[in-house]
């Protein structure tokens, strides 16, 4: 029944396998925060929108670190663990993880760099682990979060949290 020409069934069957997680995903997430989307109709601004807005907001700084709640987001940047994140001309390479309620990202300007391997390999560690690591990650961020700010975005503000007020323009 399956036939492979030049390797389009196996991304065929990876994208399937993909779409499948991301809707699995997209359910836990909706059961999780059922009583606070219930009957919600305000628009959410996309995950990367709010990750660029959060990079301009600060004048591109050499690295942030930051949760969003994923009810305050359209998590479009599902399955993308470790990516390379262009803003204004300047490159980010961000580590990115849920980390129930939030999402967790790191970021660092470095020149562009191919991520692909890095990218699966944290994807399948999320996936062979059930994202319990990242559970207990995100239990975590809430009771270390010291510092809060308002990310302006097309949609409106979104609130982004840290561990710590960080230092604008810090190298560290």
């Amino acid at each position: 029944f399956l036939h492979c020409y030049e390797g389009r069934v196996a991304l065929f069957c990876s994208f399937n396998i993909l779409e499948f997680l991301r809707k699995i995903h997209s359910l836990f997430v909706k059961v999780a925060l059922f009583p606070s989307t219930f009957g919600r109709s305000v628009p959410r601004p996309a995950a990367s929108e709010v990750l660029t807005c959060h990079l301009l907001q600060r004048k591109l700084p050499p690295w942030t670190s930051y949760c969003v709640r994923y009810s305050s987001v359209h998590n479009d940047q599902f399955g993308l663990s470790n990516f390379n994140w262009s803003v204004q001309g300047s490159n980010y390479q961000i580590l990115r993880t849920g980390c129930f309620p939030f999402i967790k990202y790191h970021c660092s300007k470095a020149p562009p760099q191919n991520l692909d391997f890095e990218d699966k390999f944290f994807s399948v560690l999320k996936v062979i682990n059930l994202g319990i690591p990242c559970l207990a990650y995100g239990i975590g961020c809430w009771m270390v979060v010291g510092a809060a700010e308002t990310v302006q975005t097309s949609d409106g503000p979104v609130t982004v949290y840290f561990a710590y007020k960080e230092d604008e323009g810090a190298q560290f």
